[in-house]
């Protein structure tokens, strides 16, 4: 059973600690694309139809060491979940076609 595409965002304010916002994608994101603005600084968009996720520099300054390492993480999860996606894809083509 599947339910139906969704974009869920939740917002924490506790006393004493910086908010904290999550956007989870249960629908098909239509977008995602990396470009570099005209000051030169790099950033990567997720987009539905409901909402945009950008990512980039550490204060929108220059690329840091930091900014290295969480690209590497953004790429290394990325790749991990073509994997995934491609692999249960493969299982539910085969099961169908089995059940033809």
């Amino acid at each position: 059973m599947t339910g139906r595409p969704y974009t869920h965002l939740s917002m924490s304010i506790n006393s004493g600690e910086r908010p904290r916002i999550g956007i989870s994608f249960y629908a098909s994101i239509t977008r995602a694309r990396a470009r570099v603005l005209e000051s030169g600084r790099p950033y990567l968009a997720l987009e539905s139809d409901e909402a945009d996720v950008t990512v980039t520099t550490t204060g929108s300054g220059p690329v840091t060491a930091k900014d290295l390492d969480i690209a590497r993480q953004i790429f290394s999860a990325a790749a991990r979940y073509l994997a995934d996606c491609e692999r249960m894809h493969a299982e539910h083509t085969q099961a169908s076609d089995s059940a033809a």
